[in-house]
């Protein structure tokens, strides 16, 4: 089952947590080699890791933060190459003055005096490639995830052309499209009942699911519900142009049967062809 509006947002990045919980320590390896000529296995190494570690989980955690919420402001489908745009250089400058302000207040309190200057001209242009390549996994991961639901949906869609794959349990089944009743937004999810009042969520939204029917078949009465021509009964026309769907039987009752003005005359022509 798939929630339309889901957690998907974190589910794109899965398994980024584990990944950098691994991954930033090595990045934090490979820091210190680059960094220091000669390493000797002391206190003050060891505790200039740890330290090193701890802001570079924090600045990772500020950087997903960041990417999660562009994920809302400024979704990926809107315009990509704004989004990535913008993603690159908002994580990298909040990510660099995390660990520049972090690392100046530490060596403040622990020597007394500012940062070196070569912590300005290496150590952060060394820490930005590695904002980069952070931003590389997120932005992959995206379209990898997205890659992946378009071959799912794709696959939803019955290769003979006689149905939609549903899943009920561990089973797999094929409902076949004079079996299907309507399709319909049930709270967070896709709904679909058959003819037997069997109920099955989809794993495909609405929107992506009308395109797999046949047009002569099924009409999309309006955001929350598309309908087979053998449910539907007649309409009346109410205000402002509207129509309101009537439906056979026990499924009469349904909510959100009315066509909006816009919809009327396609409504109107699929219901009533012409001969």
């Amino acid at each position: 089952m798939e929630k339309i509006n889901s957690k998907d947002k974190e589910y794109r990045y899965h398994p980024d947590i584990l990944v950098f919980l691994f991954a930033i320590p090595i990045i934090n390896a490979i820091n210190f080699h680059l960094t220091y000529a000669n390493i000797s296995f002391n206190s003050f190494f060891i505790n200039r890791f740890l330290i090193d570690l701890v802001q570079g989980y924090l600045a990772w955690w500020i950087v997903r933060w960041l990417i999660l919420t562009l994920d809302k402001k400024i979704p990926y489908s809107a315009d990509p190459i704004k989004r990535i745009s913008i993603q690159l250089l908002l994580t990298t400058f909040a990510g660099l003055f995390f660990i520049a302000s972090t690392t100046e207040i530490l060596s403040i309190l622990i020597k007394g005096e500012f940062a070196p200057i070569d912590f300005y001209t290496k150590d952060l242009l060394i820490i930005a490639v590695w904002f980069l390549v952070i931003n590389g996994y997120y932005i992959g991961m995206y379209f990898f995830h997205e890659w992946q639901a378009s071959i799912q949906n794709s696959d939803q869609f019955n290769p003979k052309g006689t149905g939609l794959n549903v899943k009920t349990g561990n089973k797999n089944l094929l409902v076949k499209f004079p079996e299907i009743f309507y399709i319909k937004v049930d709270g967070d999810y896709v709904q679909l009942t058959d003819f037997s009042n069997n109920k099955y969520y989809l794993d495909s939204s609405l929107d992506k699911i009308e395109k797999m029917l046949p047009e002569l078949d099924f009409f999309r009465i309006n955001r929350q519900i598309l309908v087979h021509r053998q449910l539907v009964k007649g309409f009346k026309r109410i205000e402002n142009g509207k129509l309101e769907v009537q439906l056979e039987g026990e499924f009469s009752s349904l909510p959100d049967l009315t066509i909006s003005r816009t919809k009327a005359p396609a409504f109107r022509t699929w219901f009533m062809p012409k001969s």
